[in-house]
């Protein structure tokens, strides 16, 4: 799970200050950091857990947009991103 202090720590390092969450990589590295969560604890004990499965999709789809996005309007920070985040796109 995300804690408040691991989320308030991304927020600072992507955002512009320490109130900015709505900017796109702040939520393309908060996405990131409760997939992999997800991933590698929860899935691993859990393996039919279907309905957080199919939450689970639902970030990663979420993620998905947030990334075009940002390749369409800025291909620097789509890059950075991708780089900073280790996202294979």
């Amino acid at each position: 799970m995300l804690t408040k202090e691991a989320k308030q720590e991304i927020i600072t390092k992507f955002g512009t200050s320490a109130k900015d969450s709505g900017k796109a990589e702040v939520q393309i590295a908060i996405l990131t950091q409760r997939i992999n969560g997800l991933t590698e604890t929860h899935f691993n004990t859990k393996k039919k857990d279907n309905h957080s499965r199919l939450g689970l999709l639902k970030m990663v789809g979420k993620r998905r947009r947030l990334l075009r996005y940002l390749e369409n309007k800025d291909i620097a920070r789509y890059r950075s991103i991708i780089k900073e985040l280790n996202i294979r796109k």
